[in-house]
């Protein structure tokens, strides 16, 4: 049974109990402790065994031996978890950094590029290099309303207008 338990010792505590239940019944515990605080609490779960004591002379042995290597395992398999989730949140992190110093380029790029279209736009021969107010404003035409509505607002019923009429 010590033999079994040896490479469990080899990092942790172990605390082994043993009950009796009743008069041919014996329950061992075995409980291994956490070897560090932020260990995972699966690391601590015990083994219980119950039955004769010529039963736990004859297979306690077994049952600790896959218990161990089941322990072994489970704690493996946890730390690769975890360094894979380390080298993940450090990938991520990389990751967000390039692309805030990719952000941070181009937005650097951004004014420079609008300074130097501006200066070497063209005239054209007008006075005045800002849009003419149908240029400035969206055009709407396809809705019907003459550019004057955007096209969420509900048309006008047709009117006649008093003020300007159309010589025939």
């Amino acid at each position: 049974m010590f033999v079994e338990l040896m490479p469990l010792l080899a990092g942790r505590t172990v605390l082994i109990t043993v009950a009796k239940v009743d008069d041919k019944t014996l329950r061992v515990n075995v409980i291994p402790a956490l070897a560090k605080a932020d260990d995972n609490p699966a690391l601590s779960t015990p083994l219980t065994y119950t039955g004769s004591p010529e039963e736990l002379d004859a297979e306690l042995g077994k049952h600790l031996a896959g218990y161990v290597q089941t322990h072994q395992q489970t704690a493996s398999t946890l730390a690769e978890a975890k360094a894979t989730l380390e080298a993940a949140a450090k990938a991520a992190q990389e990751e967000a950094k390039r692309k805030a110093e990719e952000r941070k380029k181009a937005t650097q790029k951004l004014p420079e590029k609008g300074i130097a279209a501006t200066a070497a736009e063209p005239t054209s021969g007008s006075s005045s290099a800002s849009p003419t107010p149908a240029e400035a404003a969206p055009s709407y035409a396809s809705t019907g309303t003459l550019g004057l509505f955007p096209p969420t607002t509900p048309e006008p019923a047709p009117t006649q207008s008093k003020g300007c009429r159309l010589s025939e």
